[in-house]
Formats: structure tokens, sequence, C-alpha cells
């Protein structure tokens, strides 16, 4: 297994297009980095890039210390998983599982044991003699993994596997794949995806990519909890964080806005005396807000409600102008819609951002 880095790659199309710029990141081996990020921002470019499908057109790629930029895709140690499955046909499982290792002039016996102990880790026992049309999306994906197992590349690349899968199988999948890397612990692995499910459910690191460039890597918990701007904080999460504009009234350990409302939201996030009059806003997640009567630090009309049993979303019109916001409340909350209602949250829970950057990184 491998480890990657990325050295100020870029990507550009026709010499005046471009579409990637200054990618800089290490991969460490045994971790799986997902990337994700609005359509068009370039995840599946670069994913490409890694597998040698795209050329980099500035910066270095190297894998496990060599650099990699003008190697052809087949000698760079890579497997591929794509969404489409890209089987054959007219072949069995075994025989899709097979057909890399004999180009690649195994002996049968290495082929054998190879597709024998990709088969258990799929649980593929069953199907080594099927055609791809007998079996159901999710076992085609399996067979595809399967395929990427038995060559055991330096790099797993995932490029979207679950998109084409009903929700059912899509989650039974994901789990799948989470087991796999369990079962293979020194793997490396790079996968692409636009389900903020799969990425915080799945990666070691997240990397979030957005106007060119990567906007946050970390944990999928250090960007729900700490996003470094307001991009990211409201990409990660679903439904996305609310923004509230204000200025600090109020700095040290805490730090107290003064929202457009009028209404003061105290923050965990510390501050210098300097800050005083700061142009800031405060950004909470639905669901850190709760319904109390003191200390709030928005007021609205419930305009419309959304009860989906384990939880309850209050969609609001702000009082006194200002966006929308909306409350993610656990359980079942009736009689709300037209009523005046007011939320608060913990300090801890409430990010300060000026001009776009979480203070919290200053």
């Amino acid at each position: 297994m491998a480890n990657l880095k990325l050295t100020d790659v870029e990507k550009t199309y026709g010499g005046s297009v471009n579409v990637l710029n200054n990618i800089n990141l290490d991969i460490k081996q045994g971790e799986l980095i997902v990337f994700v990020g609005p359509s068009g921002c370039g995840k599946s470019t670069l994913l490409r890039m890694i597998a040698g499908l795209e050329k980099i057109t500035g910066g270095t790629l190297e894998i496990d210390g060599e650099v990699v930029n003008d190697m052809p895709p087949a000698q760079r140690g890579i497997a591929m998983v794509f969404q489409s499955y890209a089987l054959y046909p007219h072949m069995t499982v075994r025989d899709n599982m097979a057909f890399a290792l004999k180009l690649a002039k195994k002996s049968k016996a290495e082929i054998n044991e190879a597709i024998a102990k990709a088969a258990k880790i799929l649980q593929l026992e069953d199907y080594l003699d099927r055609l791809p049309k007998a079996l159901s999306g999710g076992q085609r994906q399996r067979v595809a993994i399967g395929r990427s197992i038995v060559r055991d590349p330096k790099v797993y690349l995932f490029d979207e596997p679950l998109s084409n899968l009903d929700a059912a199988l899509r989650v039974a999948t994901r789990i799948e794949i989470a087991q796999l890397k369990e079962s293979m612990p020194d793997s490396t692995m790079v996968y692409v995806t636009h389900d903020q499910v799969e990425a915080m459910t799945l990666a070691t690191r997240i990397v979030v990519l957005a106007n060119k460039g990567i906007a946050q890597v970390g944990t999928p918990l250090e960007l729900y909890e700490r996003p470094e701007n307001e991009f990211v904080a409201q990409f990660i999460g679903s439904p996305a964080m609310n923004l509230l504009a204000g200025e600090i009234v109020e700095t040290g350990a805490q730090t107290k806005v003064k929202l457009e409302s009028g209404l003061i939201a105290t923050s965990a996030v510390p501050t210098q005396a300097a800050d005083m009059g700061l142009k800031v806003n405060i950004g909470v997640r639905p669901e850190d807000l709760t319904v109390a009567a003191g200390d709030a630090i928005f007021e609205g009309t419930v305009n419309f409600t959304e009860a989906l049993g384990e939880v309850t979303l209050l969609y609001f019109d702000a009082a006194g102008g200002g966006d929308p916001m909306l409350a993610k409340l656990p359980g079942i909350h009736e009689g709300l819609r037209g009523n005046t209602v007011a939320v608060c949250a913990k300090p801890e829970k409430v990010q300060i951002f000026h001009n776009g950057q979480s203070l919290y990184y200053r």
C-alpha cells in the first residue's frame, strides 16, 4: 500500500480553462480520503489525474516518493472502481475478476487464490458462476470492487460507486465498503462522492473542494464542528448551517454578538479587544437550536413545518428581516405553524465568521 503526495497540482484545459489550482495534499497509507464538493468543482477530475486518466498540467503527483506525472495508468499500481460497474456482460463473476490477472500472466493457482480471497471478503462466493445480468446493482458493484481487490493495488480509487443504486442498496453497500476498509486496514483509498452521509461515515479525512481548490481538509467531525469558512460551514451538514449578521459587542473567552434583530448571541469562540465593533456572521446548525423563552438568538414566525417522525423541521420568516432560518428539533412538535417562536443555542455551538473565514482559526 502507498502514500500519495500532491504538490501544487493544477488542471487546465486548452491552455486557458483552469479547473483546479494549487492542490496540496498528503494522503497517508491506510487512510480513506473522501473528495466532496459541489457539481463541477473538479473532484472526479482530480481522482482521474491520480489514476493517470487525465494529464496533470502543473505540479507533481508522488506515489511512495516517486513522481508519476508521466507514468502510464497501468504502471501506477492503482485500481479504480467506476459508478457504472464496467463489467463484461458475457463473462461470469469469476471471469470478470480474473481478467486483469490473466492479462498480467498470473498462474491459475494465483488467480484462483486471489478470487477466493476477494469473494470471501465481499461475500460473493455463491455468485462466482453467474453473469452480471443475474446480479442486483449492489452485487454488481461488489464484483467491480472485487475486480480491484484481486490486483492487490497500491491505491484504490472510487468514483461515486454508489450513485447508481437505490436508497436501500446505497446504505447496504456503504456499510459493506466500510467493512471492507476495516478488513484491509493498510489499504489506501480515495473516494469521490456528492453524498455527505457517505463522506461523514466512511472518511478518515474529508477534502472539501470549491473555487478550483481545497476549501478545507479534516476529519468528518472537524469539518462539522469547526469549519474554517462559511462555504464549508454550509456545505457540510444537512440542512445547511444558519448564518446571521451582527457586530461584536463584547470580547474575551466568550464573545457576544449583537445581531441585526437586536438580540444577543453568545459564542465560545474567543476574541480580542481589537475585535470590538467587528462586522461578523454567526453560524448555528439547525440541530443545535432549541426552543426557549430566554437568551434567544432568534425570534421568528414558523411559516412551514416538516414532521419526519424522529425530527421536526421548522422554517421561519425572520422577524425584522434577514435570511430565513431553519431549526431541526428532535421528536414531534405539533401546532407551531403560524406561531412566533424564540430559539437559542449553547455558546460552544455558535460559530463566528468574518469576511467568510472562521475567527476560531486566526
